[in-house]
């Protein structure tokens, strides 16, 4: 089919032999494309907006021909979510929640420490007053150990194929956005459980964390010089295990033991010799616990760059690991065997996710635990290639051989093994009836949802099944033919065949035009039906107006046809008016038009034919708009053209509604009285002017004028004025038709409230002499002439004493008055402490003899000038080593300390004079923000650890990192001088970096640390 504008063209074609009168019934339906002929389907590929009859490619596709039954809706099968027969049950992640749900899975296959937590005394009991529990409420755990019993009989009895767990989560208030450490939610969670089944009086109970994890190991300190051996016992509930420069676990567990010689500066005091000597220290396991945690310690703090990484090595394991080389005491039982590994997928330690693969303790079979979901490894064997597989390493190492029995991975970070008994684990594990009963009341709730979803599933593929039968009927049915019809929108056709959406009435109100009838620009968004089709979709769907063929409208159709010959007269009638234009007007025949609508006329007659529904009458306006005034021809002769009467005429033709100017027509009198009086004025303001200008020549040329730094001999008065006001008049007189007149002086801004002046003689010498202008004795007079004076300020200058020579002084009227200085003093001051957002430069000094001011000998640096000192003690045009600049000469520009004046608003900006220099960088900053974290900006930008960074500010060591920039003296455009201390090994500053650097803060807030 030809694309949408031919069929536009085609449709009007008829127009530029049809004049409006004589437009048919013919024409009518040709504008509305009647009978265009229809697509076929299979030939025409989409559907054609500019043909009414096309009726392909609409939706219809999906419902012609057989469809499968879960096309009709979007409900998965409900039994997707039952747990399969002999496997277990998963946990939802919430967010970032996967290092829980890990841990809880070992945890649940712990049937020592699952047995106990059921065998815990549970306020369910007074929940349920003897014939099951109250229906109508929800059980709601209190206490940790009930929250856990009720996870663990879900995970041991539910139907679902996965639990939420986020009352646990929420009870232990965690962050279900951010991802914590594992290893250490595993040691806190320990310690809260252990501290909680304290409490309790059944000893299986109470004791069960101990029974299970807790281990003892001694630091022993052997004497070199009198062999005496002192020990200190601790309990431990998992090995904290160095892997860097390890490929074994033997290895690091030999790291974990071995031999520590304290020599020299860390030499032990031995009490025996009273005196300290060279020792010996060591760590030796007493006693190893049923379920033995080692933690490999992956995640480690990099100095230079202030944040954890994680160490992406090999770590070799093995599934049985003989712990008898490494206790003290041997003959007992120390064999184990892997039970657990917890994997953190991800090449970083900010990021990742947690799964654990744990073996069965009954079964002996392997599951990997990935939150919702749960694999069974094959034939009982731990298969860990696959996640080493998942995430390339940044090293690229290659992955080491293994043997039968062992394993290696780069993601492992916790391994569990538990001690090798020759009895097999109980397995008869029975959950509690009070928590048996809670979970067959969710069991039933999720059957009455499996039920409720298929249900939905019934009614959506019945539904479906209803209009699949009733599209097939219709859509045979659509094309009109020669039989009657009537139009509907393109719009609704395509959303009565979406399954997606409901079909909603049909509305044709966007598509009439202003004789409520069918807009025939609106028929390419129109398809033609045949009437049988729309009275099924009236009767079903409602809606309208019905658009019949009584909805054809001729009106539109005229005015269409005017229009377009119109458009095709225009060229003629723009070259006949161009010619008619060059001709002289003879006479009094001419009409006036506006000089820039006459040189647009066209662009103005085609922007009107383009507009439809009676919008033209805002063109009509724009032609001759430069000639109106209030109605009126307008007064000014250079804005209008006079053209003859057949060029208006022909103008007329287009602008119908134009106003008309005969050439006889007077002018508006209006404005001719408003530019009488313009004129009036205009040489009013030139003759003051000029009568100020000649009065006050010396002030107006800027020349003669006196300086308070270098009082004039000849006057011991002095007057002030504000500059505002010599700026503003200079302005009049230099253009006195453009600007308005000064008729004040306007000394009040120099005053304060209380009528005081708010500046010092010596301020008026220095940063506040551009803020006012000293006026001669002779000039004052003059000025009181011209201006209203509000306030007279003046200076004057008195000999006192009688030695001679005398002493001189200056006196100010009116006086200085204190208070407002000085508040306005501490203001600017504020100001200068209370930025928002203001630049600043740290400069990295390398050369230790330009670091800080004698002021600070405990850093052993020696002394760098400030801005001031060497300002004072450099000639001019001499180069600051410290902050050498390309032009030589050019020194910083520092803020300039303006005084607050009421006409002024002070802003704080930095200099665009100021350039950076080599090993200086530019921070943005705000007097608020602490100076701990512009130590965190400094790392980033020069890679400098914060602890290594030597921070001062004119001569000021800057230290306390808790203090604001503000109560520091940092200002806008300060200058920090930067010197970085060689890295040391403090691993306590290490720690504290940590905290400095990483926003994260842990478990803080949350009932981990509550107990």
């Amino acid at each position: 089919m030809a694309p949408r504008l031919q069929l536009e063209k085609a449709a009007w074609r008829w127009a530029e032999t049809v004049r409006p009168e004589e437009v048919s019934q013919e024409h009518i339906e040709t504008a509305y494309r009647i009978w265009l002929e229809p697509c076929i389907r299979g030939v025409c590929r989409r559907n054609c907006k500019g043909n009414p009859n096309c009726l392909v490619g609409i939706g219809e596709h999906i419902w012609l021909g057989e469809i499968d039954e879960n096309s009709f809706h979007n409900i998965d099968d409900p039994n997707c979510e039952r747990r399969k027969k002999n496997s277990f049950v998963g946990l939802t992640n919430l967010g970032a929640t996967c290092y829980v749900n890990t841990f809880l899975q070992v945890w649940f296959l712990n049937l020592e420490l699952r047995q106990a937590l059921y065998l815990c005394p549970s306020t369910c009991s007074d929940y349920m007053p003897g014939d099951g529990i109250q229906e109508e409420k929800d059980y709601e755990p209190q206490t940790i150990c009930e929250h856990l019993q009720y996870l663990f009989a879900l995970l041991q009895n539910s139907n679902r194929r996965y639990i939420d767990p986020s009352g646990f989560v929420k009870a232990l208030g965690l962050d279900t956005g951010q991802q914590q450490d594992a290893q250490e939610f595993s040691k806190l969670f320990m310690s809260l459980l252990e501290d909680t089944l304290s409490k309790q009086k059944n000893p299986d109970v109470r004791n069960i964390v101990q029974q299970q994890f807790c281990g003892e190991y001694a630091y022993v300190t052997v004497c070199n010089q009198c062999g005496r051996e002192s020990k200190l016992l601790s309990k431990f509930y998992e090995l904290e295990l160095n892997i860097q420069g390890h490929k074994q676990l033997t290895d690091c567990i030999s790291e974990f033991l071995k031999e520590e010689k304290l020599e020299g500066d860390n030499r032990y005091f031995c009490e025996n010799c009273q005196s300290k000597q060279n020792a010996t220290r060591k760590i030796r396991l007493l006693s190893l616990p049923c379920t033995l945690n080692l933690q490999l310690m992956r995640f480690v703090f990099d100095r230079q760059t202030g944040h954890k990484k994680k160490l992406n090595t090999y770590i070799g394991f093995s599934e049985i690991l003989d712990m008898e080389p490494y206790v003290e005491h041997k003959g007992g039982s120390y064999v184990y065997e892997l039970s657990a590994v917890l994997i953190h997928r991800g090449v970083s330690a900010y990021s990742g996710h947690y799964i654990a693969h744990v073996k069965d303790p009954q079964s002996g079979e392997w599951y990997k635990f990935n939150d919702e979901d749960i694999e069974k490894m094959e034939g009982k064997k731990l298969q860990l290639g696959i996640e080493e597989d998942l995430e390339p390493s940044k090293s690229q190492t290659r992955k080491p051989k293994c043997g039968k029995g062992t394993h290696c991975s780069r993601n492992a970070y916790m391994l569990v093994y538990r001690l090798q008994t020759q009895e097999k684990p109980n397995t008869t594990v029975e959950v509690p009836a009070f928590l048996q009963e809670l979970v067959d009341r969710d069991n039933s709730k999720f059957e009455e949802w499996c039920i409720e979803m298929a249900e939905m599933r019934k009614q959506s593929v019945d539904k479906g099944k209803a209009k699949h039968e009733e599209v097939k009927e219709l859509y045979q049915r659509l094309p009109a033919g020669a039989e009657p019809y009537e139009f509907v929108s393109l719009e609704w056709l395509q959303k009565w065949l979406d399954e997606s959406t409901p079909t909603k009435p049909i509305d044709n109100h966007a598509c009439l035009c202003s004789h409520d009838k069918l807009h025939p620009d609106k028929i390419s968004i129109m398809k033609r039906i045949s009437e049988y089709a729309a009275d099924i979709f009236y009767s079903r769907y409602g809606g309208g107006p019905r658009l019949t063929v009584k909805a054809l409208c001729k009106e539109c159709v005229v005015e269409r046809c005017r229009v377009l010959r119109l458009k095709n007269q225009l060229n003629e009638d723009y070259k006949t008016v161009n010619n008619l234009l060059k001709a002289a007007v003879k006479g009094n025949d001419g009409f006036w038009v506006g000089k820039s609508s006459l040189r647009s006329w066209r662009q103005l007659a085609l922007e009107q034919l383009d507009e439809q529904d009676g919008d033209a009458e805002q063109s009509n306006g724009k032609m001759n708009g430069s000639t109106l005034n209030k109605g009126e021809l307008c007064i000014s002769e250079n804005e209008r053209r006079l053209v003859s009467k057949e060029a208006w005429s022909k103008l007329q033709q287009y602008f119908p509604k134009a106003p008309e100017f005969p050439s006889y027509k007077e002018c508006c009198s209006q404005c001719k009285i408003l530019e009488r009086e313009g004129e009036e004025n205009e040489a009013l303001h030139k003759m003051i002017a000029n009568e100020q200008k000649t009065s006050l020549p010396n002030l107006f040329q800027d020349k003669n004028r006196p300086c308070l730094s270098n009082w004039p001999e000849d006057t011991d008065v002095l007057y002030i004025v504000s500059q505002f006001f010599v700026e503003e008049w200079r302005k009049f007189v230099r253009k006195p038709t453009r600007c308005s007149p000064v008729s004040s002086v306007g000394n009040s801004a120099l005053l304060c409230p209380h009528g005081g002046l708010m500046f010092t003689f010596a301020s008026m010498t220095k940063e506040d002499s551009k803020l006012i202008a000293l006026i001669w004795p002779s000039e004052w007079q003059m000025i009181q002439k011209l201006f209203v004076v509000d306030h007279v300020i003046k200076i004057t200058r008195i000999e006192v004493g009688d030695v001679n020579p005398s002493e001189t002084q200056y006196i100010s009227e009116p006086k200085l008055c204190p208070e407002c200085r000085e508040g306005l003093l501490c203001q600017q001051q504020r100001d200068l402490r209370e930025y928002t957002q203001a630049t600043i430069y740290v400069h990295k000094v390398v050369d230790n003899k330009k670091v800080m001011k004698d002021s600070a000998p405990e850093l052993n640096v020696s002394s760098s000038e400030t801005e001031e000192d060497k300002e004072e003690a450099k000639p001019d045009g001499e180069k600051d080593p410290d902050f050498n600049q390309s032009n030589g000469g050019t020194k910083r520009q520092k803020i300039s300390h303006q005084n607050y004046i009421a006409y002024q608003k002070q802003v704080i900006r930095r200099s665009m004079r100021h350039r950076k220099v080599r090993g200086e960088k530019a921070l943005l900053v705000s007097a608020n923000q602490t100076l701990k974290e512009l130590k965190i900006q400094i790392m980033h930008a020069f890679s400098v650890a914060p602890f290594d960074q030597n921070l001062s500010i004119d001569g000021k060591i800057l230290s306390d990192d808790c203090a604001t920039l503000g109560t520091l003296g940092v200002i806008p455009e300060s200058v920090i001088l930067l010197k970085a201390d060689e890295p040391i090994a403090d691993y306590a500053a290490m720690d504290d970096v940590m905290q400095v650097c990483m926003p994260e803060e842990g478990f803080k807030g949350t009932g981990l640390l509550g107990h």
